[in-house]
């Protein structure tokens, strides 16, 4: 079995205006990247739409039917300051889901060894009925649930490395036992959740915040003294990787300083993880990342790494 890539052009179409970080090259550069020679054997499949069942198993049919009425046919719907909707958003956003469930389908049918996705808009932020920070469906949420009703998984961990707290999803699992939820990430720093108090009703909730300046030394150490462990004892199924860029030193809207090799050496964990329990399964789905130079080095090194080679 091969790792899978799942991507499509709709993609593209979510336009939030000149000079939204969320821009539609994100996905570009990572094409690009992903052209490269080393990337030969990598499987790839166009993403799926998503379907009503698949979103109202973490958001209400309500919620779902509203931005489906808000969708706009021309021009661009600020939902808040920060999350927008434009004439491609609802198929983008459709698609993202599908693709979530998709690269579920593909590695717990043992179709792939495991998946990334690259489709946008991101999710981590989208609570149970509310958009906010670029996101309008929790992809890796869906994607978990999706992974427990069609294939029976009875523990699913999901691991947020993106350089901002994913408060959906902590939101949709805070009283779940069955879902881990664990996130290193910048604080203080939008959305302003994430505290090592902050550990759902069942403990299920492990965050492991970094301070602004903190490096791969103290990255390393939160992964290996407070999250991999936990996610270890927890024993999941499947893991699902919250993958966000943006802790890169590069990158503009944070000052955390990862680099290619942090994200690599935490996808191997993540990986070693997944060995143990899950048969290998990972599922991998693009958060943040808004420098392109540092998102395209980054996604390059953490494919790599999923197809179980050193990058390099």
């Amino acid at each position: 079995m091969s790792t899978l890539f799942i991507t499509h052009p709709l993609g593209l179409g979510h336009d939030m205006g000149p000079g939204h970080p969320e821009q539609p090259d994100r996905l570009r550069v990572i094409e690009q990247a992903l052209e490269h020679e080393s990337f030969q054997m990598l499987a790839r499949e166009r993403a799926r739409r998503g379907t009503l069942e698949q979103i109202v198993r973490c958001h209400p049919e309500a919620y779902f039917r509203s931005l489906e009425e808000a969708a706009p046919t021309s021009g661009v719907l600020h939902l808040d300051a920060d999350t927008l909707m434009g004439p491609g958003t609802w198929e983008a956003a459709m698609h993202a889901v599908g693709a979530a469930c998709q690269a579920v389908d593909e590695v717990m049918e043992k179709k792939a060894a495991n998946a990334f996705v690259a489709m946008r808009p991101p999710g981590h932020h989208a609570e149970t009925s509310t958009p906010m920070g670029f996101c309008f469906f929790n992809n890796a949420a869906i994607a978990a649930r999706h992974a427990q009703a069609v294939y029976g998984a009875a523990r699913v961990a999901i691991m947020d490395f993106d350089v901002h707290h994913g408060n959906g999803t902590q939101d949709i699992f805070w009283a779940d036992p069955t879902v881990m939820y664990a996130s290193t990430h910048q604080m203080p720093l939008y959305p302003g959740s994430g505290g090592r108090n902050e550990t759902g009703d069942s403990g299920a909730i492990v965050n492991a915040p970094l301070a602004a300046g903190d490096g791969g030394a103290q990255f390393r150490e939160a992964m290996d003294s407070k999250v991999l462990p936990r996610l270890a004892t927890f024993r999941p199924d499947l893991v699902i990787i919250s993958a966000g860029f943006d802790a890169h030193r590069r990158d503009p809207l944070a000052q955390i300083n990862l680099t290619e090799e942090d994200f690599a050496w935490a996808t191997t964990r993540l990986m070693d993880v997944a060995q143990a329990s899950a048969g290998g399964r990972v599922v991998s789905l693009l958060e943040g990342g808004y420098d392109l130079t540092a998102l395209a080095r980054s996604v390059a090194a953490h494919v790599t790494a999923l197809m179980g080679r050193t990058p390099g």
